[in-house]
């Protein structure tokens, strides 16, 4: 049988941590998030100053799909979508960098991003509803179904739009009440700001100029001819 030297011992050296690499991924994420926001931003101030590209004579059978806004709708629209995009792309960039990082610190991140995941999953069950809001208000946004200024009838109200957010959209009614109904609740609306909308007239009898005709009751008996001429 051998034996071991009892002078010989395992030496485990401690994994050194990339301090370049992880300056380096710091430094590329900021550029790229610098970048991102310069880019939407411009393309937000360019889209909220409007843009006369497609008013060209060879451009004109695309111009029904494109109504017109008002200035203060096309900036809300503009803010809006440029927000949702600076958010998604910051968002991006510091998970990406956030794992790089832990990568470069020899930190197993295999375990880490499996949690992640399934809290994820835990909190997109949970919040059902709030990101029902959010996509729905995504999509009145880039389809311009609605915005400010615009007469409204939905389920709940008629009045005003004035304001359309991600997740609520402020109505002033016709009696002078402010709703706030989620986006994701609106399931059906008509926008008679866009459409052809001519207000019904009220119907009058010829009694008089104010009198209005009587309503019927459902189901009350009728009087017969006889009794008529006895009421005479």
């Amino acid at each position: 049988m051998t034996s071991i030297p009892l002078s010989e011992t395992i030496t485990l050296e401690p994994e050194k941590i990339d301090l370049v690499s992880i300056l380096i991924t710091i430094g590329v994420g900021l550029a790229v998030w610098i970048v991102a926001r310069f880019i939407i931003g411009r393309i937000t101030r360019r889209v909220s100053a409007g843009s006369s590209f497609f008013k060209k004579a060879h451009f004109k059978w695309v111009q029904p799909a494109i109504r017109a806004l008002d200035h203060e709708r096309r900036s809300q629209r503009a803010e809006t979508i440029g927000t949702l995009l600076t958010s998604l792309v910051s968002v991006i960039v510091v998970v990406i960098v956030i794992i790089y990082v832990l990568k470069y610190m020899n930190v197993d991140v295999a375990p880490l991003l499996t949690s992640v995941g399934i809290l994820g999953v835990a909190i997109g069950f949970g919040a059902q509803q709030l990101i029902r809001d959010f996509l729905a208000g995504i999509f009145i946004t880039i389809e311009d179904q609605y915005g400010i200024g615009d007469v409204i009838v939905t389920s709940e109200v008629v009045g005003t739009v004035e304001s359309v957010g991600l997740r609520i959209t402020r109505v002033r009614a016709e009696d002078g009440a402010i709703w706030y109904l989620r986006n994701g609740e609106i399931l059906r609306v008509g926008n008679r700001s866009q459409g052809d909308y001519v207000p019904l007239e009220t119907p009058v009898t010829s009694d008089g100029p104010g009198a209005a005709a009587a309503p019927v009751t459902a189901g009350a008996p009728r009087a017969t001819k006889a009794e008529e001429k006895s009421n005479e």
